[in-house]
């Protein structure tokens, strides 16, 4: 395994500064994590924040956004879908997903889901194209 000094939130809040303005980035351990006794504890993630803050979550799984909007989420970044990958995965996966891939909603919490740039079983993408996925987040009090 290849350790390139990055060590992503899990079950934990980072906050964050720059240039005046707060964010807080929490991330939950994937829902798999379960069956090992690990599972996503948002109440862990998120305890204590200060809610005058933005949060924004890192979840694997976009099933994950019900959970985080009862908690005030603002933005919710997952994967896991591939987008379906290809029919008939595709309409399944907007069928037991809040949000198969792109920018949605979920009672009141903003979800992006990317399709990612792998894909799970046959190397085969009909209809939803592989992404890496850039995204700029500005304070809405132009900071």
């Amino acid at each position: 395994m290849c350790d390139v000094g990055v060590r992503p939130p899990v079950n934990e809040r980072v906050e964050i500064l720059r240039n005046g303005a707060h964010l807080d980035l929490a991330g939950v351990e994937d829902l798999a994590g379960k069956e090992y006794g690990r599972g996503p504890d948002l109440g862990k993630a998120l305890g204590g924040r200060d809610l005058s803050r933005p949060v924004v979550l890192l979840a694997h799984q976009a099933v994950f956004a019900d959970e985080a909007a009862r908690h005030g989420v603002d933005l919710q970044l997952s994967g896991h879908t591939h987008g379906g990958q290809m029919l008939p995965l595709t309409a399944i996966t907007e069928l037991v997903n809040p949000v198969g891939s792109g920018l949605g909603r979920v009672d009141g919490t903003k979800v992006y889901v990317t399709n990612g740039a792998g894909f799970f079983g046959p190397p085969v993408r009909v209809g939803a194209p592989a992404d890496i996925t850039l995204l700029e987040l500005r304070s809405p009090r132009g900071g």
